[in-house]
């Protein structure tokens, strides 16, 4: 059987300029889902999978990240003296005993396989997995995506490629994979094509954040050569390593929030606090009463 998946990479360099001006001094990664950041659902979701390294590449500016997986001294006095011993818990614990986070500089930004190759000391040659916090993946009733990925990779000894179905006038958004023997839940990947024009999409099969990785993905990424923009991309590696070894995609059980949008944002919001006790029925009045104060008509 093959080895369990323990690391997990987390590239947060980037920039976030789609939602400037909030993100000039705050990650996009710290925006809030109700009470807690983006961050931290994708943290989640490794350490359900069975992670206890969790790698962030990050950049040299960007240090909230850092700070919220540290000790606050300060802030957990006050919370101490005052009392809120339920708020302390939560600022005293964003990971678990026994987990650890390791930050990793990308000097440049270079791409996304540049950034995951910069996590290849911690790494080593073990299979890992890739997070884009962009992508919150939520499975309301079950295992989360990553753990879902996990025990495939486990059972199969396949690299996993996380996909969703998108409706084909969409493939020029996305990655999207031509696969053979796909049984509805997973298949061994042919092709990947970069944002098909619909005609021309081999599927309507599109890769979003989340990879269960072979450990020959870093020989392959240095290997790579730069392509627009100076940047070294990781579905070029991930082309290289089709030729030498299964890499299936795996269509997971649950909801896309691509909040790495606006809309995407504003969407998981609202579920989660639909489906927060204390917030539900609150959320839900509120949301009726602005449907209600907007109309029909400005919703057309």
């Amino acid at each position: 059987m093959t080895q369990r998946i323990r690391k997990a990479v987390f590239p947060v360099a980037g920039l976030g300029t789609r939602f400037l001006p909030a993100t000039k001094t705050v990650p996009k990664e710290m925006l809030p889902i109700v009470d807690r950041p983006l961050i931290q659902y994708a943290v989640d979701e490794a350490i359900e999978a069975g992670c206890d390294t969790l790698v962030f590449v990050t950049n040299r500016y960007k240090h909230a990240i850092g700070d919220y997986f540290d000790k606050a001294y300060e802030l957990e006095d006050r919370l101490e003296a005052a009392g809120k011993h339920e708020l302390l818990e939560k600022v005293r614990r964003p990971l678990p005993d026994g987990v650890r986070a390791i930050f990793v500089t990308q000097p440049e930004a270079r791409g996304l396989g540049d950034a995951v190759l910069c996590a290849r000391p911690v790494i080593g040659d073990e299979p890992f997995a890739v997070m884009l916090p962009d992508d919150l993946l939520w499975n309301r009733k079950g295992a989360g995506a990553l753990r879902q990925m996990a025990d495939a990779h486990e059972a199969t000894g396949a690299s996993m490629i996380a996909v969703q179905d998108v409706e084909r006038e969409q493939t020029a958004s996305y990655g999207i994979v031509a696969t053979e023997a796909f049984d509805g839940r997973h298949g061994r990947i042919t092709s990947m094509v970069e944002k098909p024009k619909p005609a021309d999409a081999p599927s309507t099969l599109a890769v979003v954040g989340r990879y269960v990785l072979d450990g020959r993905i870093f020989d392959l990424l240095e290997r790579t050569q730069p392509g627009a923009g100076g940047e070294i991309q990781l579905t070029d590696a991930i082309a290289a390593l089709l030729a030498e070894q299964p890499v299936h995609a795996y269509r997971f059980q649950g909801v896309r929030f691509d909040c790495g949008t606006h809309l995407g944002l504003i969407e998981a919001t609202i579920r989660y606090a639909l489906e927060n006790e204390q917030l539900s029925a609150h959320t839900a009045v509120l949301m009726q009463n602005a449907l209600q104060e907007m109309g029909v008509r400005d919703l057309d």
